[in-house]
């Protein structure tokens, strides 16, 4: 698929609601947004107008479960994000995620927010409590670094959906917890967690659910709707997994992994085979075998994403992806 298609059919995906030039806080005070422009810790010409407007790719604000077991419209192969808090774990299909990018969702008492940037790959779940109040996020139609930019609904800040962090408004420089998720097929988890609940359509119709409107995205040489330096040591659309504890995170790149097992610092990353990209064939199902990681210290996960290196980069471009 050539670039110019791809373009197309993102913009199809996203309903064209809107230009993609470079935005400003006139132009968005006019859009509605009560936001407070006058704080923020980023340069507004970061920000990229992706095509929809304000919730024009709409949260899953009532989530709708069902069993795995009882589940026949997800391939064994499909990913889904694995969210498990106390004694409880669900799964989040990117096949949903891909057409909604937010789940505001409450599970063993914690809300939490699991989301997906299919332009970054970039699958993470945070917990909405803040300061004393519980956020409830949506889709702003913005990105930086070609990252969804989320906004939160109590007071119209921007939330940088990769770090987590408030950069516009009121709460700018507010951080969000990232919470221990990770990406497994579902054939695993339906078999470790038959009973589990699985994120369904609530309207199976609104959306060819299955379909990946990305098509070749993960297979180009360049990403899209991105303006920033490239990694100059490896591919920009490689996967990488990055893991963020403390001010440093450790990037290496899911070859690496793959081909020779990696650790560091007491960090262990398991590579595991059999989950498709979502982001390569038209249908999810059909993707090819990507496989996934799980990164673990002292036997208990820890939170980490697969991303491409674009987007690593990108946010933290002084640290080194590990490739060799």
């Amino acid at each position: 698929m050539t670039r110019l298609k791809l373009a197309f059919a993102v913009l199809l995906m996203l309903f064209a609601g809107g230009s993609l030039a470079i935005a400003n806080p006139d132009r968005w005070r006019a859009e509605g947004w009560e936001t407070d422009f006058s704080q923020t810790n980023i340069s507004f010409g970061e920000i990229l107008s992706g095509g929809p407007p304000r919730d024009g790719i709409p949260s899953i604000d009532e989530p709708r479960f069902l069993p795995a077991k009882v589940i026949e419209a997800i391939g064994a192969n499909e990913p889904v994000i694995r969210l498990e808090v106390g004694d409880e774990v669900r799964a989040y299909p990117l096949q949903i995620l891909m057409w909604h990018e937010i789940a505001n969702d409450v599970i063993s008492d914690v809300p939490v927010a699991v989301t997906y940037c299919p332009l970054c790959n970039a699958s993470l779940v945070f917990d909405r409590r803040l300061d004393g109040q519980v956020l409830e996020f949506g889709t702003t139609g913005k990105l930086r670094n070609s990252d969804l930019v989320m906004y939160d609904r109590q007071t119209e800040s921007w939330w940088q959906q990769f770090t987590g962090e408030a950069i516009v408004g009121e709460l700018t420089g507010k951080k969000l917890k990232l919470m221990p998720s990770r990406i497994v097929s579902f054939s695993t988890f339906a078999a470790k967690h038959p009973d589990a609940k699985v994120l369904v359509p609530n309207n199976p119709d609104f959306r060819d659910y299955g379909r990946n409107p990305y098509a070749s995205y993960d297979s180009s040489t360049v990403p899209f709707l991105f303006r920033g330096e490239l990694p100059d040591d490896i591919p920009a659309m490689a996967r990488v997994v990055v893991v963020r504890e403390g001010d440093t995170p450790v990037i290496v790149s899911l070859d690496k992994v793959r081909k020779d097992g990696f650790s560091q610092g007491g960090l262990e990353f398991q590579f595991e085979g059999g989950v498709a990209s979502a982001l390569d064939r038209s249908r999810i199902a059909d993707g090819r075998d990507v496989g996934t990681v799980r990164v673990l210290r002292d036997g208990k996960d820890v939170a980490h994403d697969v991303t491409f290196a674009f987007v690593a980069h990108a946010f933290h471009p002084e640290v080194p992806i590990i490739n060799e």
